[in-house]
């Protein structure tokens, strides 16, 4: 029995668990001696193994692999799907096992990033190295074609820097021919120009034309706040999963930051007035921050329309824009249905965060629960319509239903 039962789900935010290799050995040779690995210990934890087992990590990732190919591992995994998270998760690292964790989670798709190099494609994009930052965005996009190539139910998200035009183009072309199923950007500021800038026009077309959309994620824009702001003199508060991001409740708050700036600045700067079918996804970086900013860009319209030749050539007001062209996954501890009655069912998409702690266990019930006594038009609309508006070609069509 399917953890969702008698309604058609896709899930917008998915990911793959890297492995201490993931990188390397789908890098270039040139390159691949100089990719370090991420840490892995926070995550590990959460496969029960003492502090003194997990300091070998070839060791700790082989006793997992033998756990997870164990009768007693198997006979649980139904019950157990949405309780094991991280490493521990069936088909968080094990590609051949993920089709089988769709099944029991009853989902028709799932969008899938990566978990520990959003933060690390940041940071070499805007390095003096561009040869290094788009040599891994590169052995990045084929790790991730291969965890999906196992089923087709699972949709690659390919990285693509923003930092050098030309390279841009050329790496958007080779993601394209790769498969990807999105391009994933940077939802913040490239380091010399803006995301707006009419030289990454031919990056728009070329996603327009292949019919998939762009999509931001949470990890991928730097530090989200000024690191001051946890100079308090008080306790360090514990990170309530131990996960590789380390988000608490004040950098929390700096989330939807990257991506409300960047989007207005799209909107305002005509992107999505040129590339009226191009969608943009907006991934875990909730979506309860939406109606007001879209107030204040409607307000920005107002105060300046009169004096910037820019706004005066839009055709839509700025909500028109976001309804057409803008999806995003709420968290689950966001309240979905008074989302919705603010800003209409366009925009909202479900997502479970599989494997990570942050999804929580019952995310559908959540939602369900947030959604309240929304019509059945809405509910289609989150848990898949909106996915399949957003995904374009991006999806199977036999999967849009």
């Amino acid at each position: 029995m399917p953890y969702i039962e008698n309604r058609i789900v896709h899930d917008a935010d998915a990911h793959v668990m890297e492995t201490p290799n993931w990188l390397r050995e789908h890098a270039d040779p040139a390159i691949r001696s100089r990719i370090d690995q991420p840490s892995y210990v926070n995550e590990l934890r959460q496969t029960g193994d003492s502090e003194r087992q997990l300091a070998d990590i070839d060791a700790a990732f082989d006793r997992i692999v033998a756990r997870h190919g164990s009768e007693a591992y198997r006979a649980e995994e139904s019950a157990e799907i949405m309780n094991r998270k991280n490493f521990a998760a069936t088909g968080g690292f094990i590609a051949e096992d993920r089709p089988r964790a769709l099944d029991l989670m009853g989902v028709a798709s799932q969008l899938v990033f990566n978990t520990f190099h959003n933060s690390r494609l940041h940071d070499w994009e805007h390095s003096e190295d561009l040869d290094f930052a788009y040599g891994v965005a590169r052995a990045h996009n084929r790790a991730m074609i291969a965890f999906c190539s196992t089923d087709r139910r699972l949709l690659p998200t390919c990285y693509v820097p923003l930092a050098n035009f030309e390279r841009t183009r050329a790496m958007a072309e080779e993601a394209l021919s790769m498969g990807a199923a999105a391009l994933l950007v940077p939802s913040g500021c490239p380091r010399d120009h803006s995301p707006s800038h009419v030289d990454l026009d031919p990056l728009w077309a070329q996603a327009e034309e292949a019919g998939i959309p762009i999509v931001f994620h949470v990890g991928g824009t730097g530090a989200l706040i000024d690191p001051g702001y946890f100079q308090n003199g008080l306790p360090i508060p514990p990170d309530f999963h131990g996960g590789e991001e380390n988000f608490r409740s004040v950098d929390y708050m700096g989330i939807p930051g990257p991506p409300m700036q960047t989007l207005a600045t799209l909107i305002f700067d005509g992107v999505l007035e040129r590339f009226p079918n191009l969608r943009f996804g907006v991934i875990e970086q909730g979506a309860i921050w939406l109606p007001s900013w879209i107030k204040q860009m409607e307000s920005a319209l107002e105060a300046f329309g009169r004096h910037e030749e820019r706004l005066q050539r839009l055709s839509l007001r700025p909500t028109d824009y976001v309804k057409r062209q803008i999806r995003a996954t709420p968290y689950p501890t966001e309240d979905v249905g008074w989302i919705t009655q603010q800003i209409g069912s366009e925009i909202c998409l479900f997502s479970t965060d599989y494997p990570h702690v942050e999804g929580g266990r019952r995310p559908f019930e959540r939602f369900e629960r947030s959604l309240g006594d929304a019509s059945e038009s809405v509910r289609t609309r989150f848990y898949s319509q909106n996915f399949i508006d957003m995904m374009g070609r991006g999806l199977p069509a036999d999967l849009a239903g």
